[in-house]
């Protein structure tokens, strides 16, 4: 089954529309749609790839996302095993720009949710006491039929218009440069890497998947991500060591293998160029 990069939610009865996902992982597909997108984790744990960025994702990673913005919430591997007992759990809810008509928003009493609007083509991700009532915002949408949630939703939005806590996700200008036609190619790529990051991984196989010569891979990507394709690797490897480094069941030299580097010095320098810290100073910290 392909995996549309593109991907289509509308509903035909619902201006607003919230759904509950229980399922053993996560949709690995990596895609984009013209919704605005309000989710929580409650159940799960992963990759989390949105725009140019990469992060680990966990129970309460709460995030706010603008129309077209590609993303991936990718499950741990253990969830995709035969017979794995693991659930994931989330809630998330979609909304268009145009949901309560063209001009709503162009009122001056507007002002503070169309700059949250236009934020989210960022990315925001919410932590603590805010994540926790979107969490219970979206938990209690599930059940509201009709008028009240629309104002339910508003009074939700309003809130995190006049609230500065929220993080920016993806880099400043970032812009999605994806088209449909190029699904298969990218989805390929990041299947490829997230199933192989901890062996070494060959740019001329990697290319060769993608059906490119490496340099115009090379560029390729760095086009279309914001990103060198090492990099992207690297935030991928790193982002699983800081995982690591949180259980506390293994020694730094043992993750930095784990994680895919050839040596204790490459990932120790990687670390301190991505986290801004040593593994020692940010296990430390945590």
């Amino acid at each position: 089954m392909k995996a549309p990069i593109h991907k289509n939610i509308e509903s035909q009865v619902r201006t607003v529309t919230v759904h509950e996902l229980k399922e053993p992982h996560f949709d690995p597909n990596w895609h984009f749609h013209p919704h605005y997108q309000l989710f929580t984790v409650l159940e799960g744990t992963g990759k989390r790839l949105i725009g140019d960025s990469i992060q680990t994702f966990g129970p309460g990673d709460t995030v706010f996302l603008g129309p077209d913005v590609p993303h991936l919430w990718r499950s741990d591997p253990a969830y995709f095993e035969a017979g794995s007992p693991l659930m994931t759990h989330g809630i998330v809810l979609y909304f268009q720009e145009d949901f309560l008509g063209k001009d709503f928003l162009e009122k001056p009493e507007m002002l503070g949710l169309r700059q949250l609007l236009a934020d989210s083509k960022r990315g925001i991700s919410y932590k603590g006491a805010l994540s926790e009532h979107i969490r219970e915002e979206l938990i209690s949408l599930t059940s509201v039929e009709g008028f009240k949630g629309i104002l339910q939703l508003l009074t939700l939005l309003d809130k995190l218009a006049h609230d500065n806590s929220g993080e920016f996700i993806s880099s400043y200008g970032y812009v999605n440069n994806f088209k449909v036609s190029e699904t298969e190619r990218m989805q390929k790529v990041h299947n490829y890497v997230l199933q192989h990051f901890f062996q070494e991984i060959r740019l001329s196989d990697v290319a060769s998947l993608a059906g490119m010569t490496e340099a115009a891979f090379c560029r390729y990507f760095k086009a279309r991500s914001n990103k060198t394709f090492i990099d992207f690797v690297n935030e991928i490897r790193i982002g699983h060591a800081c995982k690591l480094l949180l259980e506390d069941k293994w020694t730094i030299a043992q993750i930095a293998y784990d994680s895919g580097f050839d040596s204790l010095s490459n990932f120790n320098r990687n670390f301190k160029k991505y986290i801004g810290h040593t593994p020692r100073e940010y296990k430390g910290n945590y």
